[in-house]
């Protein structure tokens, strides 16, 4: 019971957001390990002054005493007034690491040795910046993306020992931004399932993978060199530029015939895998589909499926209902 109380009121303490200030409220401080040996000495030189009646140890004690005050109060000054946010993280794949963008933005005098790690993570891989007076900083931090989903981001520890490291103060921010991890991808891509055709019932029915393609159409089947005659409008002319300083043909898209043609990335064309292995190839295919610029459906075994489209946003669209799949909000 006290210890359900106790994380209410840090929790309650510490509300998840985008943005933080740091403030007297949530900025801490405790003596750091030199800091700890550095009380000790002090109190030996004090015991010893005493017992000794020795003017100058006593002289010594207390400039020893202040200098250790002013920079207790420095070392909680230098985070005091700071103000960090976040950037939306860009998704990954599981696997990868997750970078998190956080900027640092300074309404005072400079800042040294401000410090950012997830909170219970080792200390070496904190990531230290400084902060110009009146200024910003830009600080990025590194971390495993974890599993698959929509996944909410660790809680930060904002640190400094800043300026002689006898003290440690430290802050807690707990972003409220989630990052999309999605699927890792099969590598290497396997080969699309075979291309489905829309027979007379308006069904789908799956096509012979060695049916002949239209020489001229508007659907796009794959790239090849140039040949004469082909229309100007087929050459890719992203790469032609490459291809002029390299000595190499230039590219043109092969197309067919779009009537009959329509790629679905089935999960049913994956039969034989366990899910995560499905999700891994669909994942694939989705960036294969993408490369080689072919628009494409997703059908899973559950939910509507997606239609047909091309582009960024549908990609993100594909990737993202894999990385939801069966997994609970």
């Amino acid at each position: 019971m006290l210890k359900q109380t106790w994380q209410a009121w840090w929790l309650a303490r510490h509300p998840r957001s985008d943005t933080t200030e740091l403030t007297q409220r949530n900025v801490y401080i405790l003596p750091s390990r030199p800091g700890l040996f550095f009380c000790a000495t002090l109190a030996l030189l004090l015991v010893a002054s005493i017992n000794d009646q020795l003017s100058l140890g006593y002289l010594l004690t207390f400039l020893l005493t202040g200098a250790g005050l002013a920079s207790m109060h420095l070392t909680h000054a230098n985070l005091h007034g700071l103000s960090l946010d976040l950037k939306t993280p860009e998704p990954v794949f599981a696997g990868d690491e997750l970078q998190l963008e956080l900027r640092l933005h300074n309404s005072g005098r400079a800042r040294f040795g401000i410090g950012v790690h997830v909170q219970g993570g080792p200390e070496q891989d904190i990531a230290w910046t400084d902060v110009p007076a009146l200024g910003h900083a830009l600080l990025t931090l590194r971390l495993p993306a974890g599993p698959r989903g929509h996944q909410p981001l660790p809680g930060l520890q904002i640190v400094t020992r800043f300026p002689l490291g006898l003290f440690r103060a430290w802050s807690i921010w707990r972003p409220a931004a989630k990052a999309w991890v999605y699927p890792r991808a099969e590598t290497p891509a396997p080969p699309f399932a075979a291309p489905q055709a829309a027979g007379e019932d308006g069904q789908q029915e799956a096509q012979p993978a060695s049916a002949t393609p239209s020489a001229q159409g508007q659907d796009f089947e794959g790239v090849r060199p140039y040949r004469r005659g082909d229309a100007m409008r087929q050459v890719i002319w992203k790469k032609a530029a490459l291809s002029f300083e390299q000595g190499t043909p230039l590219w043109v898209r092969q197309t067919q015939a779009p009537a009959n043609r329509a790629l679905w990335l089935d999960w049913r064309d994956c039969a034989g895998l366990d899910s995560e292995a499905r999700l891994s190839r669909l994942s694939a295919w989705v960036l294969a589909a993408e490369r080689l610029q072919q628009p494409y459906g997703l059908r899973l075994n559950q939910g509507a499926p997606l239609a047909q489209d091309l582009g960024p946003a549908h990609a993100r669209q594909c990737l993202e209902a894999l990385a939801a799949f069966g997994v609970s909000s």
